[in-house]
């Protein structure tokens, strides 16, 4: 992965820069000429969908704030529904009773207010263990959504490093500690879980009898009460200032107290692990070869919400002022912001949002600038707190997205009369038959040029940040000018549209990397934060000296002892860090048994096995590669060990498939993906479309989607996992092969079964969605999914990470279920699909079985499998969540309640594809006979039985050269 995207790097920061330089080109400094409406408050504009908190709060604005605080009893609610709910008496430090409550149904409680107003909601809970993610509730209030976002609010865990003291390996590199929770009592204020308003909620009850009603989502949740409250208004640093010397507060004289920030004592995401910097001989703790986990934060600690908590000592009382050892390299034309609260509270407001603009290099930041704000601390131990707030960008963001909706909006209208690929030189009049357009665009044009000339103001200077913006707003324009230029330029339309969803991602993205804080008294100067010229260069020299003589290609611990076992893995270096530091921590001191993990490219697993220099066990590599290792008697068979039946057990049986050859399981699951389908609601909703159960209702609702040129995606190929040299067989035609009770090979594997009649028509069935419907053959299905011209369509369950992380502004407006299956004589509906994944095998050439069979127990069992889950998610975020094959496993991994139900029934329907010698043919003569009958309109039946034929041989020779057919002749005399 860190490889791939540094092969992207130098692109993009080229067409950074193209972009900006055409920007400038563009606008120059006086771009007022092209739009004079600019507005001014962007809160008030009326882009916001109806159902939104914006309006909601837009309505509510002039109500009354009752300054009566109404507290709701967690025990006192009066109904529940589908909940596992218990009632707690003095838990976990707590006086008086709580209320326990399960990750699925709802609980209500009815409660009367006494005077009419807007009130803040504010939730005092308990972290119960669970499956370590972010707990998640729905609110209704008085049975409905009050508006969209309270159908997702989020509560934080409470995370700390597992040792204060960090271990180091055999080679002095010192290794990142687990991230493990602290239950605990919170309070929290009910809030936008994306960022995108820096106050919490604000709720209007009327006067009288109402409900209030959490729906489970994610995890279990121990509730001490509900309050309604107002939020104080914070004063200002000169209000306090002159409340300091009314108090006769003095300032202690050297002083000066240092607290490393990797050693936090918490935080609100395991993510916020101590971190590695290799940039500067100034930073503490420093060396010039091996690993010192010296800052915290950088790319980790980026999101809204996210926060470290420190503890520091101070030896008086008196005022002291604060210092930040700080970089910020990462977020070039804008800046990142944090809120400062202390034992938890924000002393005064300007800590609400404190900004840190770009610099290459480490900075010494002082609140307050050359005047420093000064803070009254007490004698004893502190806490200092930062949490990634938006600030002044959050109303940018939310703007942008609305006004994003509704371009999409119109664009999906254009769709339904031009299609994606427009003919340039028809005259569509979609003037007159879209009569909102014009303004629409306008208005959009207006709004996008506004939020870019307030994010000058703010940053000082226009970049990649605004001239997304700015062009997106000429081209609106011009659009909105001329209406018949649309068509000749939707294709670029498109692709601007796709860039403001990846800006929308990127702006609320707020990297910060810290190296220590320091609390001092005023008289005290704060140490340089870079080092000088002379050290820099001592640096520079010796870092270039011990790349000649360190192994940065070793992972962790090198085996020692008379028990080891060499394990090459094929994936990204931060997998296989966390795979040894799993190792170092629980496999080896179990089991006294040392691992060699060594990252290599798995192309040259098959040559140096042959030379005999491969390893012991392999993992992480193709599905197909362990029979492939197996035929060439390369792989060992795992079913001779006594306790293998045990051990597959673990898996489906579907997942096992793929390992089976000759009598013999040479390999072991690692990762099971397969199909789901997604959907849009809010399209689905507009057509009036209801989500398809058979194929039957799938060739039903196509017409509606063509009238309206969208499209239902089919998968093409799966490129999200590593994937050996051969080309996979495609998903969608093992899906339908499956469901017609079909297979790939002959009962003896000594042929092709796609020649019988299941196999003719489902290959039939198959192309015809390319040729008859026109489905599309080559697309991206996040992209186009995101915009609406494929509002439905099957692709891998792993594509829920990257649609939850990477397209916030459909949030809540898509979701996945099974997919479409063939309706049988009995009525039953079979869903059957195929599935891809990685494995782990163990190489014959192995010296100690025994001690590599005990490895890849280890590995995929589920305590394992669940830690390493965990430790990727952790690390990488949502987006990494692992795949896991073992089936206890996934359950306990972070997934809501109802997506993990419906990937559990489609699990069930899953089905190995078998590995046989020439298989790897099966894929291309596939796709050759799909090409042929696609692109030069061949019979599909004769397109498929061509290829068979070439199928056929191929295995046929295979066989041969692996003695496989006089086998199968001897044993049939």
């Amino acid at each position: 992965m860190l490889k791939r995207l540094r092969r992207y790097i130098k692109p993009a920061l080229w067409t950074t820069v193209v972009v900006t330089i055409l920007a400038w080109w563009i606008y120059g400094t006086d771009s007022t000429m092209v739009h004079a409406n600019l507005i001014n408050n962007l809160d008030e504009l009326h882009t916001y969908s109806e159902s939104s908190y914006q309006n909601y709060k837009n309505k509510h604005e002039d109500t009354t704030r009752p300054t009566k605080t109404i507290r709701i009893e967690g025990e006192a609610f009066t109904s529940s529904d589908n909940c596992e709910c218990t009632v707690l008496k003095d838990y976990e430090g707590a006086t008086g009773e709580a209320l326990r409550t399960s990750d699925t149904g709802s609980v209500t409680w009815k409660f009367n207010v006494p005077e009419e107003g807007a009130y803040t909601l504010k939730l005092r809970y308990f972290t119960e263990p669970g499956k370590s993610a972010a707990i998640e509730r729905s609110l209704l209030v008085d049975g409905a959504l009050p508006f969209d976002e309270a159908s997702s609010v989020t509560f934080d865990r409470v995370w700390t490093n597992e040792v204060d003291t960090f271990k180091r390996d055999n080679r002095d590199n010192e290794i990142r500690p687990s991230q493990v929770e602290v239950p605990t009592w919170l309070e929290r204020s009910f809030k936008d879980s994306q960022g995108l308003y820096a106050d919490p909620f604000l709720f209007f009850f009327t006067k009288g009898e109402h409900t209030i009603t959490l729906e489970g989502k994610r995890e279990p949740i121990v509730i001490d009460y509900l309050e309604l409250y107002q939020e104080q208004e914070l004063p200002t640093y000169a209000e306090v200032k002159l409340q300091y010397e009314a108090n006769g507060y003095q300032s202690p004289t050297n002083v000066s107290v240092k607290v490393q920030a990797e050693h936090a004592v918490r935080k609100s995401s395991p993510t916020l692990y101590p971190v590695s910097d290799h940039s500067s001989p100034a930073t503490e703790p420093y060396s010039v070869s091996k690993i010192r986990l010296n800052t915290i934060g950088g790319n980790n600690w980026r999101m809204p919400s996210q926060w470290i908590e420190w503890e520091i000592e101070v030896p008086q009382d008196g005022l002291y002022q604060l210092g930040l050892k700080i970089r910020q390299d990462q977020l070039r034309g804008l800046f990142s912001n944090r809120k400062l609260s202390i034992d938890g509270v924000i002393p005064f407001k300007e800590m609400e949002s404190l900004t840190f603009n770009y610099s290459s290099s480490w900075k010494m930041f002082v609140p307050g600038g050359d005047d420093p704000y000064q803070f009254y601390l007490t004698k004893g131990k502190h806490t200092i707190k930062l949490e990634a707030d938006l600030g002044e960008v959050s109303s940018l963001v939310r703007t942008v997205q609305s006004s994003m909706l509704e371009i999409n909006r119109i664009y999906r209208k254009i769709l339904v009369i031009t299609s994606a690929d427009p003919d340039p030189f028809r005259d569509y009049q979609l003037g007159k038959r879209i009569p909102e357009m014009a303004s629409v665009f306008s208005q959009q044009s207006d709004v996008l040029y506004s939020v870019a000339e307030k994010l000058y103001e703010l940053t000082g200077e226009k970049s990649d940040k605004t001239a997304i913006l700015y062009m997106l707003a000429k081209e609106l324009k011009e659009f909105s000018e001329d209406t018949d230029i649309i068509p000749r330029n939707l294709k670029q339309f498109k692709t601007d549209v796709g860039s403001l969803g990846t800006w929308l991602l990127t702006v609320r993205e707020m990297p910060l990397q810290l190296d220590y804080l320091m609390i001092t008294s005023p008289d005290v100067q704060l140490p340089a934060a870079s080092a000088s010229t002379l050290e820099s260069f001592g640096h520079t020299v010796s870092s270039f000296g011990h790349s000649f003589i360190e192994d940065y290609n070793s992972i962790g611990n090198l085996a020692e002892g008379s028990k080891k076992v060499t394990v090459w893995i094929g994936t990204g270096r931060d997998q296989a860090q966390v795979v040894k530091q799993l190792i170092d921590d629980t496999f080896t001191p179990e089991m006294l048994i040392g691992v060699d993990l060594k990252l290599v490219d798995m192309s040259i697993l098959l040559s140096a096995t042959l030379a005999g220099q491969g390893p012991d066990v392999a993992m992480m590599i193709g599905n197909g590669d362990p029979v492939n290792y197996a035929m060439r008697s390369a792989s060992y068979d795992l079913s001779q060990f006594p306790d293998f039946k045990q051990v597959a057990d673990r898996f489906t049986e579907s997942a096992m498939v793929p390992y089976q050859f000759n009598g013999g399981v040479y390999g072991l699951s690692e990762q099971q993906i397969f199909d789901v389908l997604f959907y849009r609601i809010d399209i689905l909703e507009e057509l009036g479309l209801k989500v398809p159960q058979t194929w039957d209702d799938v060739y039903k609702m196509i017409p509606d989607l063509k009238k309206n040129n969208m499209e239902f995606g089919l998968p093409i190929l799966n490129t999200k996992i590593q994937q050996s040299p051969a080309l996979p067989i495609n998903e969608a035609f093992a899906m339908l092969l499956y469901q017609h009770g079909g297979s790939f090979y002959k009962e003896d594997s000594s042929g092709s079964n796609l020649d019988t009649e299941i196999g003719m028509s489902t290959f039939q069935q198959w192309t015809d969605f390319y040729t008859a419907y026109k489905f599309p053959v080559d697309y991206d299905f996040v992209n186009r999914f995101r915009l609406g011209e494929v509002p439905i369509g099957i692709d891998p369950y792993t594509t829920y990470n990257t649609l939850s992380v990477f397209a916030p502004e459909i949030r809540g407006q898509w979701a996945f279920t099974l997919v479409p299956g063939t309706l049988k004589e009995d009525g039953s509906i079979d869903r059957s699909i195929a599935f891809n994944g990685t494995s782990v095998m163990m190489l014959d050439s192995a010296k100690d079985k025994d001690s590599a069979w005990e490895f890849m127990k280890w590995w995929t069992s589920k305590e394992t499998q669940v830690q390493y889950g965990r430790e990727m998610e952790s690390l990488m975020g949502e987006s990494a969540r692992y795949p896991t094959s073992n089936v206890e496993a996934l359950a306990e991994l972070p997934w809501p309640v109802s997506d993990f139900k419906t990937l559990s029934e489609q699990r069930t329907w899953v089905k190995g594809i078998p590995e046989i010698p020439g298989g790897y043919f099966t894929g291309r003569i596939l796709d050759n006979a799909f090409r042929r009958v696609i692109n030069s309109s061949e019979n599909a039946r004769d397109a498929l039985y061509d290829q068979v034929l070439y199928m056929n041989n191929e295995i046929a020779i295979k066989r041969d050269e692996f003695g496989l057919s006089k086998k199968a002749r001897g044993s049939s005399q």
